[in-house]
């Protein structure tokens, strides 16, 4: 069995790497256009700010480690062409300008995505960068070297990590979104106002619902951002407006989504019986929702890799979907999130949506010290069922969102949710544990 595999960050490391275990005959072949692999680039933000000092440290794997399994490991190869109905994938030589034809009984896909570039006028001014990969985050260390004023447009995940890290090396910031509120597809309001009364204390100048219209440059370099209400200094400039799926060489030939997510069934597989996806380029089975949706996340991307492996010759293990669980860390907040917000739930879904706020210390008050948390809890008010959940602490307890996720997956109530059994013991919690309490805020 011949496998071709196009692209090798997360997603497609971790098929390769179970491929081989699983079928060791199996003849693999990967093309990455890169000179490395599986670079997490949620750590760009520490390496920036010089907390990870050694950036090999972000990556997991390497071209070598790929090679020791038996793998034809071909980086600096790009795909320019691909042929599903007969099976031929089209690679440039990056190194050499060489092209060749290669063919596959089974090909595995996994190029990710790529940052959203807006096309307005002065987009190709120098200076104006992107934050996605290992390239991207040496460039932008390189470049903020120098760089005195920093706009960073985009306040996502990545977005308002490279603000905090740009403020820590004692820049100027300013942090533009077209969104009325930072982290919106992450947390509802009464969170996203704790990060950005944080980011303000700081220096940071924390600038919503403005939409990015223009750049101006002096000597090729760019100079300032224009938007639709204001305008901003900024000598180095890094978007982070978003990212879309990298399948414009399939397009036409798969099943996708309007924005180029291919969409994949339960077990990894395409509209095309030999092809298989997986990652930053695919849907995923959106669990609070019940839909199909795009949420590109590295945790999705290596689940669904290693699904791939498992089910390339027979179906045999089906993917469980995601609540799209994330966290972060401003400042001294720890913040993180599961399935959808209130606003989301409301505006996307048709159930009835309610939610609850809990306010309390993590542990009791009779511990020498102690830390307040912030806990919501969304749900519909007629299944009963949970949607979602928020947490905010200076205490680490980003945790109890990992298990509120397994709630949601398992279409648990808020009433299970209440009285679901959690241990107590002074150092760690309280005798109704903060899940347990919000969901009975919530009856």
């Amino acid at each position: 069995m011949k496998v071709v595999v196009v692209g090798c960050t997360h997603a497609g490391t971790a098929a390769i790497s179970n491929i081989k275990a699983l079928h060791p005959e199996s003849e693999v072949t990967v093309y990455e256009r890169n000179d490395n692999i599986s670079f997490l680039s949620c750590g760009i933000a520490l390496h920036v700010a010089d907390v990870v000092k050694d950036p090999q440290g972000l990556f997991y794997s390497s071209p070598e480690k790929l090679a020791e399994l038996g793998v034809v490991t071909k980086m600096q190869h790009e795909v320019t062409n691909i042929d599903i109905e007969n099976k031929k994938v089209s690679v440039k030589n990056l190194l050499t300008n060489e092209e060749f034809t290669d063919s596959y009984d089974k090909l595995v896909l996994t190029p990710g995505s790529w940052p959203i570039v807006p096309r307005i006028e002065g987009i190709d001014l120098e200076n104006i960068v992107l934050s996605k990969n290992f390239n991207h985050s040496q460039v932008i260390i390189e470049k903020a070297k120098k760089a005195k004023n920093i706009v960073v447009i985009g306040a996502g995940y990545i977005g308002v990590e490279l603000a905090e890290a740009f403020e820590i090396l004692g820049k100027n910031v300013t942090l533009i979104d077209a969104e009325e509120r930072i982290m919106s597809k992450y947390l509802d309001e009464e969170f996203t106002s704790k990060a950005e009364d944080a980011f303000r204390s700081h220096g940071i100048n924390v600038v919503t619902g403005e939409l990015v219209q223009k750049f101006e440059g002096i000597n090729g370099k760019v100079s300032k951002v224009l938007t639709n209400k204001g305008s901003y200094e900024g000598d180095l400039v890094v978007l982070c407006i978003g990212f879309r799926p990298s399948t414009e060489l399939v397009k036409g030939q798969l099943d996708m989504l309007p924005n180029g997510a291919i969409i994949i069934d339960e077990y990894m597989r395409t509209s095309h019986k030999d092809v298989m996806a997986a990652g930053d380029c695919c849907v995923v089975r959106y669990n609070p929702a019940k839909d199909e949706r795009y949420i590109p996340l590295a945790t999705n991307a290596v689940r669904m890799g290693t699904l791939v492996a498992r089910n390339l010759v027979e179906p045999t293990l089906k993917y469980m979907g995601t609540q799209g669980t994330s966290g972060i860390k401003i400042y001294n907040h720890n913040i993180a999130s599961t399935g959808m917000t209130e606003m989301i739930a409301k505006s996307t879904t048709k159930y009835n949506v309610a939610s609850v706020i809990y306010k309390d210390n993590y542990r009791p008050e009779f511990m020498p010290t102690n830390c307040e948390a912030l806990v919501k809890l969304v749900f519909d008010k007629d299944s009963r069922r949970i949607l979602g959940g928020q947490i905010v602490s200076d205490y680490d307890l980003t945790e109890l969102m990992n298990t509120l996720s397994v709630a949601i997956q398992n279409d648990m109530t808020v009433e299970e949710l209440a009285m679901t059994d959690f241990f107590f013991q002074p150092n760690y919690n309280k005798p109704w544990g903060l899940l347990n309490s919000v969901a009975l805020q919530a009856l």
